[in-house]
């Protein structure tokens, strides 16, 4: 059983929803694109990357390696949507949409991205999160490079 898999058995998901949300990344232009992975999902946490890229860069930067921040806010939103896709009964039928995003740039990102994001709550209409994006440092330390905060509008479906 692979990692994703057991993640996802621990944290009550099922490995085919651990493949359909990288099948979904896959699938979308913006996201396959960027070379979004899912490396790990449970319930309330998922770990996601992208890898460094030269067309991922930031022209204006003063340097050459330095990945644009436009990048590091859409992984961080990406995460946090995802993330709060397992608190639903369905995370692949589940509805959602960004109300607001924080992110807060610590240093330069010049490695690949590596985003963690967990749920902070998710009630029935409005879900919060927090996420850490890490990157490989020169010195081939990873270190965290940005940290931000989503809210989202839930669109639960209502009890009969």
């Amino acid at each position: 059983m692979s990692e994703d898999a057991s993640a996802a058995r621990a944290g009550d998901l099922s490995a085919s929803n651990v493949a359909d949300l990288q099948t979904f990344v896959d699938s979308h232009e913006f996201l396959s694109w960027l070379g979004v992975t899912v490396e790990t999902v449970e319930r309330g946490r998922i770990v996601m990357a992208i890898p460094h890229d030269e067309k991922l860069l930031n022209p204006a930067s003063g340097s050459e390696s330095v990945v644009h921040g436009g990048v590091t806010a859409s992984l961080i939103d990406t995460a946090s949507g995802f993330v709060l896709r397992t608190t639903f009964e369905d995370p692949g039928a589940a509805r959602l949409t960004t109300t607001d995003l924080d992110v807060s740039y610590l240093r330069p990102a010049t490695g690949d991205l590596r985003v963690e994001a967990e749920v902070v709550r998710a009630g029935g209409s409005m879900g919060v999160t927090r996420a850490t994006v890490t990157s490989e440092g020169p010195d081939g330390e990873r270190r965290e490079v940005a940290v931000g905060s989503t809210s989202y509008r839930l669109f639960r479906e209502e009890s009969p």
